[in-house]
């Protein structure tokens, strides 16, 4: 079992910044690859970073590459999401989740750990 708790969302004016954390407890050295996905009303979870646990590689979607960075501290057990010129389109509930199978993967059904999410939003 894997417990993750996000914090840190809030609102912010287009082009400034805001970092997310996601605390990790529990079974953590089950899980191999952290993931940040968002979602937006009436619109399906998406895909937002990743990182490897062990050795840190990470991938990004295209939408936010540049812009974002994910990262994790391995002594407090928790990831990060570091978010730079935000859009008001990047405005989204930003969930935490964690996949306990080797191999990166980029859809919501291939992560077995879920946060309660943060509210991250962005005004013009």
């Amino acid at each position: 079992q894997v417990q993750l708790v996000e914090s840190g969302g809030g609102l912010v004016q287009a082009g400034g910044s805001l970092r997310l954390s996601c605390a990790a407890s529990g079974r953590t050295s089950s899980s191999y690859v952290m993931g940040w996905f968002r979602q937006t009303p009436g619109k399906e979870r998406e895909f937002v970073a990743a990182i490897y646990w062990s050795g840190g590689n990470t991938y990004y979607a295209d939408s936010v590459k540049g812009r974002f960075t994910i990262s994790r501290d391995k002594a407090k057990n928790t990831v990060y999401l570091q978010m730079n010129s935000l859009k008001p389109e990047d405005t989204a509930v930003y969930y935490c989740a964690a996949r306990t199978k080797g191999g990166l993967r980029l859809g919501v059904k291939d992560y077995d750990y879920w946060g309660q999410g943060t509210q991250v939003t962005v005004s013009s």
